[in-house]
């Protein structure tokens, strides 16, 4: 059986062009049409009043407690004792209720594992009902301790003149925040 075949006339492609002026033309009116009801605050007709009963706002007192490289306590930088600090703090809060109180530990190695007294300020902090906010610098992941599983620091070696000289005690391994 033979086929039949209609013959048709090649099509040549071409671009529609109404289609896309009338894209356009939609895109023009919004945009005119948005910035007719775009008034600017400047234009508009407000009177704003002065209040003569009006304060500046003013921030809430700070308080900082800071603990140096060899473990010393100071209170707004006064030096003071452990035992003293809850005084200092009542004092403080007793001039100004919104008294907010900041902890910072200095950075670096010290002379005196820190993280005991940093412990004992926390929960003396802690019982008087305060807001403690810790002070400190951002530690990038790679600045950090040795993370889990790598192995910790080796003991410096003693030194020849003295071969009975005792091990420098080490810093426990931290491992870094999430």
């Amino acid at each position: 059986m033979p086929t039949l075949r209609l013959r048709r006339a090649p099509h040549e492609p071409r671009i529609e062009v109404i289609p896309l002026i009338d894209v356009m033309m939609f895109l023009l009116s919004f945009f005119i049409y948005s910035q007719a009801l775009a008034v600017r605050v400047s234009v508009v007709p407000m009177e704003l009043r002065n209040f003569a009963s009006a304060q500046d706002a003013k921030p809430a007192p700070a308080a900082t407690i800071s603990i140096d490289l060899e473990g010393k306590l100071f209170y707004d930088r006064e030096p003071v004792d452990l035992d003293g600090l809850p005084e200092r703090i009542a004092a403080s809060r007793k001039e100004d209720e919104r008294t907010v109180v900041y902890v910072a530990v200095a950075d670096g190695e010290g002379t005196v594992d820190r993280a005991p007294i940093l412990q004992d300020v926390w929960e003396r902090l802690r019982r008087s009902g305060l807001t403690v906010n810790l002070v400190g610098r951002r530690i990038d992941r790679d600045d950090a301790a040795p993370r889990r599983g790598s192995a910790p620091a080796a003991a410096p070696a003693a030194s020849p003149t003295s071969p009975a000289a005792p091990p420098a005690p080490q810093p426990p391994a931290t491992a870094p925040a999430p």
